[in-house]
């Protein structure tokens, strides 16, 4: 099946100078003050858009996003607000309250509180909120929907698509496309994970409600296809509603050149949101594997990405465990690092490593390596494969912790291996995976997937 999945091409720099400026809106929840990479890539996107003429208003949902680029929703207001959608959920007289009680809510202040919390939501204790998002017009958050609509029906002029940020949005789309006559984009970014970790009988109810409401949506993006495949089949999409646009990052900060990989002492480095899902605990496992080889002895470990109030305690545990095993003193913890912090620290590593556990639809931690030139080891699931194998960027293994320390330790010892893929990483990223190639493959997708008059 996967043969026949075709990635969006960027449109060539001619017939993106004459192609007709697109008027949309970017539909993208907030994740408090987490660090959120659908967020990131969202926003790099926007900008990316409006750098080639394109007019896009960014919508942001539910919290203030946390980005380390320039926000491109600023002035937006926050609509779907976090605080009054919960309480809609549990308060029948919250949702035929007064107008200036649900004001009172949207207040930056109380919406900056309730984002510190964010970090320690699980999805089974919103399942019935995520169902009733689903519902769209008909869910406890009509509400909402109608003051979006109202005031996307007040910008100058109509929308030509409305992308939302997920499919978790999906119950947006049948309004969304009644009332402003424009055609619905969803990109799919991870959900499945989130999702299947409710319980019975919400997850199944869950996912009957999104294939429903998905019908309703013209178009799907999927970073790739792994992810494409799965999410279709998860939701009986035929393949014509499907594009496969890989992530982009803004490569501003990172080298042109290739750059001498650290190897006094050679680092192990892990990027993403400090979480059992993301593998942490696996890679500490790999490292305590490596170091108790004789030509290891000297490797370090850097540890960098969100670390929020729910990860916490999963950290002081894997903390206490290194201690006993001997190697903290060798492993450093880097959470919640600005933009240029964390390309600092992308370019101190040797080796790059985020054996998630679950299905990851793309993994944006890993073109950032590539592009601050660092090889990649990743366990042989999702979309992992498929990114190394189309990248030449790194090693894959099987997602055991002995496994993955043979790869790693492979690309350490053979210095021709490691600045191949380091090569091959950097030349990936320059042609496919930047901000402005996903941008131009997002456009191409639309024009030909949306033929004219098909709204």
């Amino acid at each position: 099946m996967s043969g026949e999945w075709p990635v969006e091409s960027p449109a060539t720099k001619n017939s993106a100078n004459t192609r007709r400026a697109l008027n949309l809106i970017q539909i993208t929840p907030g994740a408090g003050g987490m660090y959120c990479g659908n967020c990131f890539r969202d926003n790099a996107l926007v900008a990316a858009l409006r750098r080639m003429g394109h007019d896009v208003t960014m919508v942001p949902l539910y919290l203030p996003m946390t980005l380390d680029e320039e926000d491109q929703s600023s002035g937006t207001p926050i609509f779907f607000n976090g605080i009054n959608v919960y309480l809609e959920q549990k308060s029948a007289f919250f949702r035929n309250a007064p107008e200036w009680l649900h004001k009172l809510f949207r207040s930056s202040f109380l919406l900056k509180l309730a984002g510190r919390q964010a970090g320690k939501t699980r999805a089974e204790d919103v399942s019935d909120l995520t169902i009733s998002m689903l519902k769209g017009e008909e869910g406890n958050q009509a509400r909402e929907l109608s003051e979006l609509i109202t005031f996307l029906k007040s910008r100058p002029r109509k929308p030509d698509a409305i992308t939302l940020s997920n499919a978790m949005l999906v119950g947006l789309a049948r309004r969304l496309k009644s009332e402003l006559a424009c055609r619905i984009v969803c990109e799919l970014q991870g959900e499945d994970a989130f999702l299947d970790s409710m319980k019975e009988p919400d997850r199944s109810l869950v996912w009957e409600t999104m294939a429903d409401r998905a019908r309703d949506v013209d178009l799907f993006v999927a970073p790739s296809r792994y992810f494409g495949e799965t999410m279709a089949r998860r939701l009986s999409l035929p393949m014509e509603k499907v594009a496969v646009v890989p992530n982009g990052i803004n490569l501003d900060g990172y080298p042109t050149a290739p750059a001498e990989p650290p190897s006094d002492p050679p680092v192990l480095g892990y990027f993403a949101r400090m979480c059992e899902e993301k593998g942490l605990h696996l890679l500490v496992e790999t490292f305590i594997n490596l170091k108790r080889r004789e030509d290891m002895k000297s490797l370090r470990l850097r540890i960098g990405g969100g670390c929020g109030p729910g990860d916490e305690a999963f950290v002081a545990r894997l903390k206490r465990h290194m201690k006993a095993e001997g190697v903290l003193d060798d492993v450093e913890f880097h959470p919640n690092l600005d933009r240029t912090e964390k390309i600092a620290f992308y370019h101190s590593l040797s080796v790059f490593c985020v054996p998630a556990l679950y299905g990851e639809s793309f993994g944006l931690y890993l073109i950032e390596a590539m592009a601050a030139g660092v090889p990649i080891v990743q366990p042989r699931h999702a979309a992992f494969p498929e990114i190394l194998e189309e990248s030449g960027a790194g090693l894959i293994a099987e997602a055991n912790a002995g496994a993955l320390a043979d790869a790693v330790h492979k690309l350490l010892k053979t210095p021709g291996k490691h600045a191949a893929c380091r090569n091959s990483g950097l030349d990936a990223v320059r042609a496919r995976y930047n901000v402005d190639a996903m941008a131009e493959a997002f456009v191409s997708a639309m024009e030909t997937r949306l033929p004219a008059g098909s709204n």
